[in-house]
């Protein structure tokens, strides 16, 4: 009796926890759908779109395709989380850049390198993460 009771409460939790996820999943998915579609009426209203409106765009594609990878193996791909953060990076880099030349102001030349910092730490750590990766494969079992 204990032991059927226990499995009973297992597949209520394990049902809760799946139907939460799904759920979340949903939300999160549809709220990069809902902001990826504004954030192009924007550009459509404009006359053209700059690099950064693009990358902007690339930031919403690739938040979708975590989440598609999410919904499908039940694993962050932290390396696209990564891949993230550099177009954000990068986009923010062109808009200091843009500043700068258009201010001629010289007080984004440490903004920059920080910012170009970051990118290359980044790069440096998806480099680690696909040698541990091919190297120390995780085991399937």
């Amino acid at each position: 009796m204990n032991k059927k009771l226990e499995n009973n409460a297992n597949n209520i939790g394990n049902f809760l926890v799946r139907t939460f996820h799904y759920l979340a999943l949903f939300a999160i998915g549809s709220a990069i759908v809902w902001s990826a579609f504004f954030a192009f009426l924007e550009m459509a209203q404009k006359t053209s779109a700059s690099i950064e409106d693009i990358l902007l765009l690339f930031i919403y594609l690739e938040l979708g395709a975590v989440v598609g990878i999410y919904f499908k193996t039940n694993h962050m791909p932290v390396r696209f989380l990564i891949y993230v953060a550099i177009t954000a990076l990068t986009r923010m880099l062109l808009e200091y850049l843009n500043n700068w030349h258009n201010s001629g102001n010289s007080n984004f030349h440490y903004d920059i390198l920080i910012i170009c910092g970051g990118i290359v730490l980044l790069a440096i750590s998806i480099l680690v993460l696909r040698h541990s990766s091919y190297n120390y494969p995780t085991d399937k079992s």
